[in-house]
């Protein structure tokens, strides 16, 4: 799904922040899939979520850093 009419196709920081407050369950499952296979997304979407949740009526945000938190690689 496009999101905010992102010309560049993949995650972006953007396209993370717009998936996350405005996406469907179906835009979820897909960045989800995209980051268990490519860490750099995961890296990139505990990085915008940790951001937004400082405000602790952002829900959708703390969800997804602690989604990271927990599948975070092992080093």
């Amino acid at each position: 799904m496009l999101h905010r009419h992102i010309t560049p196709v993949g995650y972006s920081s953007v396209a993370i922040d717009d998936i996350i407050s405005r996406g469907s369950l179906r835009d979820w499952t897909e960045m989800r899939d995209a980051a268990l296979a490519d860490s750099e997304i995961m890296q990139r979407i505990g990085r915008i979520a940790r951001a937004r949740a400082i405000d602790p009526y952002e829900q959708r945000y703390h969800l997804w850093m602690h989604y990271v938190e927990k599948h975070r690689p092992a080093a």
